[in-house]
């Protein structure tokens, strides 16, 4: 099984866990981790990953992402053919970072694309060229756990 979590995925074992379903997610996320470091998921990691990790300003988040993006079994770079699909997913209403995450993971071929982001999640549901399966923390552990 092939896995891409997009950054805020990433960072929400990091996030302020005062809220109830912030914390359930980072607990869901660390548990997917857990099964990627035991070798029982391929994790993806791709240029997008690591560009956004390039820009962001918090040494411990960058540190422990770094981190867990060194242990990914698959690297995807960006290529004409993914610039070329995330400018079709943005005509749809994806961001541009976020289009180009889920051309990545498509190209790729991935099970699982995991993101925390409400909208992204509710875009990529109503949004019918999507080939791979984009879901949230919650409904990838309940995926995984079938």
């Amino acid at each position: 099984m092939k896995l891409y979590l997009d950054t805020c995925s990433l960072q929400r074992p990091l996030d302020d866990k005062s809220q109830l379903r912030v914390q359930l997610e980072a607990e869901a996320i660390l548990a997917v981790l857990n099964l990627c470091i035991n070798d029982e998921i391929s994790l993806v990691s791709s240029e997008v990953l690591e560009f956004e990790l390039g820009k962001n300003p918090h040494p411990q988040r960058k540190a422990y992402v770094a981190e867990i993006l060194e242990t990914a079994e698959v690297f995807i770079e960006v290529d004409r053919h993914i610039t070329l699909r995330a400018q079709e997913l943005e005509r749809s209403g994806f961001k541009g970072v976020d289009a180009l995450h889920i051309a990545c993971a498509e190209a790729e071929k991935v099970d699982y694309f995991c993101s925390c982001d409400d909208r992204l999640l509710k875009r990529a549901h109503i949004t019918e060229s999507i080939t791979i399966k984009i879901v949230s923390p919650f409904e990838l552990v309940e995926e995984i756990t079938r």
